[in-house]
């Protein structure tokens, strides 16, 4: 990974948990220069990172300025009710994947688990693989996109907000690469059913204490 890329990645991180905390609240503006003076960075790695949170749904552009956007509880609920929906159905035709690839994204995510989430940025990277794997042998393009941009919506809720989840989430994904292997495409879905409902109390629980903690 490249250090402009670190940067930005650091750049979001910082500023997404600033939102988290309540140092940024709903309607302030995301302002590069005032940003960077506070994370002590250029303000190229911060217009990156804003541009992401903006992709995320996490800000919106009104009139001149970036804006933090409220986090609705129903928002998140709907996002997963979503998910529910459509990569359960889809994940069943991965037990067409290749022996190679499943063993390939196992090896990867045994890595992850050795090194920890902070291994130069590939939690986010190997769980975006991983579902996107599952996702490619159904060959629906629609189901894939809109996929990609719910979960651009939660992938917000990594590691540094949810910590608990990093070791959980690679083992339910093993489970389900297990469940891929054995060719059982019932339990490959039961299997991503499990992990989606899981990483949906995890966010809804992340965000009742978020709430809790920023209420005036």
């Amino acid at each position: 990974m490249s250090i402009s890329s670190n940067l930005s990645q650091e750049a979001h991180r910082r500023i997404i948990g600033m939102i988290f905390e309540g140092a940024l609240k709903s309607g302030d503006a995301l302002q590069e220069a005032p940003l960077g003076e506070r994370l002590g960075m250029s303000r190229t790695p911060v217009r990156e990172a804003i541009k992401r949170i903006e992709s995320e749904g996490l800000a919106e552009t009104s009139g001149r300025f970036t804006r933090v956007r409220h986090m609705r509880r129903s928002e998140f609920e709907e996002i997963f009710f979503l998910r529910l929906q459509l990569e359960p159905f889809a994940a069943r035709a991965a037990v067409r994947l290749p022996p190679a690839q499943v063993d390939a994204m196992e090896e990867r995510i045994r890595r992850l688990m050795a090194a920890g989430p902070e291994l130069d940025g590939s939690h986010f990277q190997t769980d975006n693989d991983f579902h996107d794997m599952m996702l490619q042998p159904l060959g629906n393009r629609t189901i894939s996109a809109v996929v990609a941009s719910l979960r651009r919506r939660t992938c917000v809720f990594d590691h540094t907000q949810v910590p608990d989840r990093f070791l959980q989430g690679c083992d339910e994904h093993l489970d389900i690469l297990n469940a891929v292997r054995s060719g059982n495409a019932d339990a490959v879905a039961t299997g991503m059913v499990r992990h989606l409902e899981n990483a949906r109390d995890a966010v809804l629980d992340r965000l009742d204490r978020i709430s809790a903690e920023t209420a005036p």
